[in-house]
């Protein structure tokens, strides 16, 4: 059967066109990664769902996020070794900068977003059981005899290392900024606390489970814990100083130019300066940057004598690192000691 020019001209030009409307719909169903640290799992969910509706509206183009979660050091490993995250949510700068010095990630990504590429911020607290029956009430009390700690391991988790800094803080100033005295004080904490779970949320599952006299968690997952499981069964106990615990985030760099998601990805997390995701964060019980929202939430978040890495460390998570968790280092010591 011959077919004519005129015919064989229209059936190609409808062909072009089904593919361009195909080209057009699968622009407009982008989908992304975000990898991010444990205790972020209701926050995320949120954020998630009302960032679409927002982007939507704006662009009129669909976009699906998925998150990961788990240990923060454990999740920048992944990532490092290939899972193709277009974006990262993690506990703390150094397992980023572990991104950039893996090429994904490049320099300077901290002044991308503001607060340092902070949104929100955290500390650490006690959680404990009704009553407080160990009598907790500062750090000083989670070395006495028959305390159990239940804290999360700081080789893979960013809680850990942020729970870890806030007591070596304390104990720095409650000895006279004697360090041998702050690491003989870490050794002996160490030596209460029985199990070392890979990240925040299995630490805060093995102390609900019965586990343990006191857990070490960020505030906002000691808040959650007493809003999910009851008040009738555990309370939130600030000591006397603790540490400003910033999360930040970052585009993969290198992922996002492979995907063609930088502009999904860029808006994705400028989003979580906008007011209805501080609302979002307060409502997960992380601190709002946004000093409008952090008005609003004051009943929520106790004031609390906060001191900064950079407090103990001028150079930052580099040099934290450095001392305490890389291999040989403090935290090996003590371990190895046990």
């Amino acid at each position: 059967m011959r077919i004519s020019k005129n015919l064989f001209t229209a059936v190609l030009a409808a062909v072009i066109g089904i593919s361009a409307v195909g080209a057009s719909v699968a622009r407009a169903e982008t989908k992304l990664l975000n990898v991010s640290y444990d205790p972020t799992h209701e926050l995320y969910k949120q954020y998630n769902a009302e960032f679409a509706k927002a982007y939507k509206a704006q662009t009129g183009q669909d976009v699906t996020v998925e998150t990961t979660h788990g240990g923060s050091g454990a999740q920048s490993r992944k990532v490092a070794d290939g899972l193709e995250a277009d974006v990262v949510t993690l506990a703390l700068a150094q397992d980023i900068n572990t991104l950039v010095n893996a090429k994904l990630i490049n320099a300077g990504w901290q002044e991308k977003f503001s607060n340092r590429s902070t949104p929100f911020t955290s500390t650490i607290v006690f959680l404990v059981r009704k009553g407080n029956p160990k009598g907790i009430a500062d750090w000083g009390d989670l070395v006495k005899p028959g305390v159990a700690v239940i804290t999360p391991n700081p080789k893979t988790s960013g809680g850990a290392r942020w729970n870890y800094l806030a007591a070596y803080g304390w104990a720095l100033r409650h000895n006279g900024n004697d360090t041998a005295k702050a690491q003989a004080y870490l050794a002996d904490l160490f030596k209460h606390v029985p199990i070392l779970d890979s990240g925040a949320r299995g630490a805060t599952s093995t102390f609900v489970k019965g586990q343990g006299d006191v857990l070490l968690a960020w505030e906002n997952e000691a808040l959650l814990a007493t809003q999910n499981r009851g008040a009738s069964k555990f309370e939130v106990v600030y000591p006397s100083v603790s540490i400003l615990a910033e999360p930040p985030v970052a585009i993969v760099d290198k992922n996002v130019d492979k995907h063609g998601t930088r502009e999904v990805a860029t808006a994705y997390l400028k989003w979580a300066w906008t007011p209805a995701a501080q609302e979002i964060a307060a409502k997960n019980f992380y601190r709002p940057t946004d000093p409008t929202v952090a008005a609003k939430h004051e009943e929520t978040f106790k004031k609390i004598d906060l001191f900064n890495l950079t407090d103990l460390y001028k150079g930052g998570w580099a040099e934290a690192h450095k001392e305490h968790f890389a291999d040989g280092g403090v935290f090996d010591q003590i371990s190895a000691k046990k």
